[in-house]
C-alpha cells in the first residue's frame, strides 16, 4: 500500500485526449521525464494506486499528452478526469544529484524551527514573489516562511523534515498578521 508520506503531488489528469485512452496531464513538476519511471501514481478514491507509462509526449512546458498502460478507450480514460497525479518520494530523492527538484517536492515536509520546535506540514510553496515562501500549517493557522538558505539548517530528505533556525519575532510577526 502506498502512503502519502511516500509520495509528492506532481500534476492533475484534465481530460481524455483522442479514442484511444490518451489524457491531457498538466503538471508542477516533470520529474516522469527526468528520472527513470515507469509509472505514476494516482489518488482513485482515495487510494493510491501506480499506474504505467505506455508513452508520453509534452505539449507544452506544462502539459503532456499521456498513455497509460490498459487504459486503450476514451471510456476508460474517462475515469481519470480531473484526478490528481503524484510521484514517488524515492524515485525523487535518488535523482536530487542528477535532476533539479521543484518546489512542490517540499509540500508535505515537516517544518522544526531550532528553538520553538514543530511549527507546521508545508501545504503549499508560493513562488509568486522573488521570495520564495513555504506555507505552513501552524495550529490551523496559515504561516509564511521564507525557502532561503540562510534561514534553512538541514533538510531531512528520508523523514521529509526541514529544520530551520527563523530570526526571533517571525513566527510571532506572521500570526499577528493573519489574525
Amino acid at each position: 500500500m502506498i502512503r502519502k508520506d511516500e509520495v509528492y503531488k506532481i500534476g492533475l489528469f484534465n481530460k481524455p485526449h483522442g479514442i484511444h485512452g490518451e489524457l491531457l496531464f498538466t503538471f508542477t513538476d516533470d520529474i516522469f521525464d527526468r528520472v527513470e519511471a515507469d509509472f505514476l501514481i494516482c489518488l482513485m478514491d482515495g487510494i493510491f494506486v501506480p499506474f504505467y507509462l505506455e508513452e508520453y509526449r509534452f505539449r507544452s512546458d506544462s502539459t503532456a499528452l499521456v498513455k497509460l498502460e490498459r487504459i486503450d478507450t476514451a471510456e476508460q480514460a474517462r475515469r481519470f478526469t480531473n484526478v490528481e497525479v503524484y510521484f514517488p518520494v524515492k524515485h525523487a530523492q535518488e535523482s536530487a544529484g542528477e535532476a533539479e527538484l521543484t518546489w512542490d517536492y517540499f509540500v508535505g515536509f515537516r517544518i522544526e524551527e531550532t528553538h520553538m520546535g514543530y511549527l507546521g506540514d508545508i501545504t503549499n510553496v508560493d513562488t509568486s514573489t522573488i521570495n520564495t515562501l513555504f506555507v505552513v500549517n501552524h495550529q490551523g493557522q496559515e504561516l509564511l516562511i521564507p525557502a532561503q538558505e540562510t534561514f534553512i539548517c538541514n533538510i531531512d530528505h528520508k523523514h521529509r523534515v526541514i529544520k530551520v533556525s527563523l530570526p526571533q519575532g517571525l513566527v510571532n510577526l506572521a500570526q499577528a498578521e493573519t489574525e
